[in-house]
């Protein structure tokens, strides 16, 4: 999602934002009006401070793909505890309806035990609380008994942990909400930043972003990586990446998992994902899914990441490239590996 250039190295290469602003600046021209007008943003300036909101919608984005999963994992475990508590009740009362016909059994031969008199009064529940009051009853009865006061408190635990889950399912939703609205504010204000440029600067962009992939490929010493020729050799790790080369082109679209389009992380877990391994939702957490490697350690398919919060994730290609999915406006592309700030690698174990 972040422009991804090096922060204050600005003989390095810069990755385009022009892509976000074309529609959109190509119809909006500035003007100047009188000496009173307020002076307009230099690209640079603009493109500081745009570079700095998309890092951050691209680092409040993995933490909503987080919490997004585990909506996800309460919305199961919540389904779970209530589908346990609905057969619980089911097994309670047919355990107490056959108490019931014991007692009635014991009327008919003679009368009512005591304890089972005690059981079927108005309260039974009290009853059930005293364990005590077991030895009062034999055989086939205390065993009932027993049954029903742990069915009933098996019972109890289940309602009781689907009630937390569900409280905590609703702060989690409230929660995103107030991501998504974050996120949405933060590719607003860059998006309104943008349109701001005037015709001759985004033809300076244009120029300046063809010079930066110039740069890119010399600094990489690749051959210019455009197609979406498969990458040959075996083993998952080759397949992800022959996976994620197949979507080059597909569009950015913050938490989004494909197939037609993707965030960063998103890209990466269908890519493995296709090829038949899970991977964690955020660049974070499949961050953990293996030894950590250095840029000289890297093979094809190997996940990296990108800056100090691990907020941003590709797949290494090979030759110094990585196929990632930058930022909105922007689509699946490869790109060299130091032109963001590369922190380390991870093949998946």
């Amino acid at each position: 999602m972040a422009s991804h250039r090096r922060p204050k190295q600005p003989s390095r290469a810069r990755v385009t934002f022009f892509g976000a602003a074309a529609t959109a600046a190509a119809t909006v021209g500035i003007t100047a009006t009188s000496a009173q007008a307020a002076p307009q943003p230099s690209i640079d300036e603009v493109q500081s401070e745009v570079d700095g909101l998309y890092q951050d919608a691209e680092a409040i984005t993995e933490e909503y793909n987080g919490a997004k999963e585990r909506e996800e994992e309460l919305e199961a475990a919540v389904e779970d505890l209530q589908d346990a508590a609905a057969r619980g009740q089911d097994e309670l009362n047919e355990l107490r309806s056959s108490l019931g016909s014991l007692a009635a059994a014991q009327y008919r031969n003679g009368g009512l035990d005591p304890s089972v008199q005690l059981f079927l009064s108005s309260d039974p529940d009290a009853y059930l609380s005293r364990a005590s009051t077991l030895d009062q009853v034999s055989g086939r009865q205390a065993e009932t008994l027993q049954l029903i006061e742990d069915q009933q408190r098996t019972l109890d635990q289940q309602r009781a942990e689907a009630a937390d889950a569900l409280a905590e399912l609703e702060t989690l939703r409230s929660d995103l909400a107030d991501q998504k609205e974050t996120i949405q504010g933060k590719l607003s204000e860059a998006q309104a930043l943008l349109n701001e440029l005037t015709a001759e600067q985004q033809a300076e962009i244009a120029a300046q972003e063809a010079a930066d992939r110039a740069e890119s490929e010399r600094a990489s010493r690749a051959e210019p990586r455009g197609d979406i020729t498969p990458v040959e050799g075996s083993g998952y790790a080759v397949q992800a990446l022959n996976n994620a080369i197949s979507k080059l082109g597909s569009p950015y679209v913050w938490g989004a998992t494909g197939p037609n389009s993707f965030d960063c992380s998103g890209l990466t877990s269908w890519a493995y994902g296709q090829a038949g391994v899970a991977l964690p939702r955020t660049s974070q957490s499949q961050a953990g899914m293996g030894a950590r490697l250095s840029a000289s350690e890297l093979a094809p398919g190997d996940l990296v990441f990108f800056y100090g919060d691990l907020h941003h994730v590709g797949l290494y290609a090979g030759n110094g490239q990585v196929v990632h999915s930058p930022r909105p406006g922007s689509s699946v592309e490869y790109i060299g590996l130091n032109v963001m700030p590369f922190q380390f690698g991870v093949r998946v174990a």
